[in-house]
């Protein structure tokens, strides 16, 4: 989903609810980090930005195919670091199931997918 072309008061919904699970500290970034709850089931969606590398994908999809969790692409690297006050993170596991499933429901609603490849 290229938020460009999205409605602004759509993204910024999913870049606030993004905002929320930051400050209650419901969210690990980066991918070593990410990938460590994942093998440890505390995440239940992953968020990987569309401007990260082709290897950063693949590797942190097959993680997520691996242990069944589901993940999305949305946003550029610079939103996603800003929104979550972070910086050059492109990869964010979500931790709460309830967030989770209202971020998840706003990404496919304004056109996101599942990460693909």
């Amino acid at each position: 989903m290229n938020i460009e072309n999205k409605s602004s008061y759509q993204v910024k919904r999913i870049l606030g609810m993004l905002g929320i699970s930051a400050k209650a500290g419901k969210i690990v970034c980066g991918t070593d980090a990410t990938i460590q709850d994942i093998q440890r089931n505390k995440v239940s969606l992953v968020i990987v930005a569309e401007n990260a590398s082709e290897k950063t994908k693949k590797n942190i999809k097959y993680i997520c195919d691996k242990n069944g969790v589901t993940i999305l692409e949305f946003g550029n690297i610079d939103e996603i670091s800003k929104t979550i006050g972070k910086s050059n993170k492109a990869i964010i596991g979500i931790k709460s199931k309830s967030l989770s499933n209202e971020i998840e429901k706003l990404i496919k609603e304004n056109g996101g997918d599942l990460l693909h490849g």
